[in-house]
């Protein structure tokens, strides 16, 4: 299943990417992801793992996500090996001065066990709804005073 959002935000490329590549800071505009827990002491860069508890309606799984592309401040690329496998990228594109366009992208492959292919499909407007959502989040809180 591959999913892709974007969304505009109010800031420079460099504003952006201190706000992004802040991974504590996820679970306050990420509503999916309730708890993120570091393994060891490393929280930006590549080589940093961590536990993300994420609940979707009534699942929850601990996603293990682990950073293997770090290009200040340009990209975030991850790799999912909990229950679902797959890798993830953070995008920024400077617009202009003032405005950078943030792509979200993710392809996640879903278990035999939970439908695997028919499963993704099913899955993949919700998610899709969920991350648009957590964007407009993002965008939201660096709009409001």
């Amino acid at each position: 299943m591959q999913v892709s959002v974007s969304v505009r935000l109010p800031l420079s490329i460099q504003q952006a990417w201190q706000k992004l590549s802040d991974l504590e800071d996820h679970v306050n505009w990420m509503a999916d992801a309730e708890r993120i827990d570091f393994e060891g002491d490393q929280r930006s860069g590549a080589g940093v793992v961590m536990n993300v508890l994420t609940r979707v309606g009534p699942f929850t799984t601990t996603d293990v996500i682990e950073v293997v592309e770090w290009d200040p401040p340009r990209l975030i690329g991850v790799e999912h090996t909990g229950l679902f496998t797959g890798r993830g990228r953070f995008l920024l594109d400077a617009t202009d001065d003032r405005d950078t366009l943030f792509t979200w992208e993710e392809e996640i492959i879903f278990p035999w066990y939970l439908g695997g292919p028919f499963g993704a499909a099913v899955a993949k407007p919700v998610l899709s709804l969920i991350w648009k959502r957590n964007l407009a989040r993002l965008k939201g809180s660096l709009e409001s005073p």
